[in-house]
């Protein structure tokens, strides 16, 4: 009894990080295509959830898998595992000359 048995496989998911806000604790929202009980159309369910991001590598916009742990806190119950797909960064997709600056102030301040 002393061994230790070996754990089923755990849930992965793949979603959408909406949120770095807090200190390595990133928020994916997930979305599925179910259809709808009565009528049987498709229609897009949403979840979001807590994931542990140690290193705080994740940024919003990234597409991130993520998987089931044991519970690091209330709500955080999952973490990341791997960025599938990293957003487009503001900062790194400047054209030299300031392109971004100028489209940024076209527009009047009222």
């Amino acid at each position: 009894m002393s061994q230790a048995t070996p754990t089923g496989r755990r849930q992965e998911k793949i979603g959408t990080v909406v949120s770095t806000a807090m200190r390595k604790t990133i928020v994916v929202e997930v979305s599925r295509r179910v259809p709808h009980p009565l009528y049987r159309k498709y229609v897009n369910r949403r979840k979001k959830f807590h994931a542990h991001d140690e290193e705080g590598r994740a940024h919003v916009g990234d597409v991130v898998r993520i998987v089931e742990c044991r519970p690091l806190s209330k709500t955080k119950r999952w973490r990341l595992e791997e960025i599938v797909r990293q957003a487009t960064r503001l900062g790194e997709a400047d054209a030299p000359g300031g392109q971004a600056e100028a489209g940024a102030s076209a527009r009047p301040r009222q």
